[in-house]
């Protein structure tokens, strides 16, 4: 095991919330060995490592190839959140600067009688969202419906679509598109 591996096993028990003691416990390794390896003084046998990381749904692969430090950007204020406007619409990415998204989450606005536009929208995907405020229809492969606050939508973002606020005030959204279009 490399100079990190102690840290690597340290983060792993502490995002699975486990004490020392805990693992040790269920690993049959002493609390001692535990706190060895995760200060690097001690390399455990492949063995040991095997019966530690039995206390994880996790392979001496993984261990060795899982990230477990984690992003630093983790939240994001509603001001950080950049603007991907298109005229009457206001799109707001969240997480814009991963740079390995495997997904978009957006804060939607749309002004009374926006309209994502007459030519149907097409792309690889699924997408859902849930209506926060206002009214928004949705049009998926020929058929529409009118959808309100706490409503969801959820389709195969292949299928021709288009959303359109056909109320009087703003409606608002929070939606989820794989892979990421934006």
């Amino acid at each position: 095991m490399n100079d990190q591996g102690g840290g690597q096993l340290k983060a792993i028990r502490t995002a699975f919330g486990l004490s020392q003691r805990e693992l040790a416990k269920r690993s049959g390794v002493t609390n001692g060995m535990i706190s060895l390896i995760e200060q690097n003084k001690v390399s455990p046998s492949v063995g040991s490592l095997q019966k530690i990381l039995a206390a994880f749904p996790m392979t001496l692969a993984e261990f060795f190839t899982r990230d477990m430090r984690g992003p630093d950007d983790i939240v994001f204020r509603a001001a950080d959140l950049p603007d991907m406007a298109t005229g009457a619409i206001e799109y707001r990415l969240v997480a814009a600067t991963r740079q390995e998204r495997k997904m978009s989450i957006l804060s939607e606005v749309y002004a009374a009688g926006a309209d994502t536009g007459e030519d149907l929208l097409m792309h690889a995907g699924e997408e859902g969202g849930v209506i926060v405020a206002g009214e928004l229809e949705l049009t998926v492969a020929g058929k529409s419906w009118v959808l309100g606050a706490g409503d969801a939508y959820y389709f195969d973002s292949r299928l021709p679509h288009r959303f359109r606020n056909t109320g009087e005030v703003p409606a608002r959204l929070v939606s989820a598109n794989t892979p990421p279009s934006i």
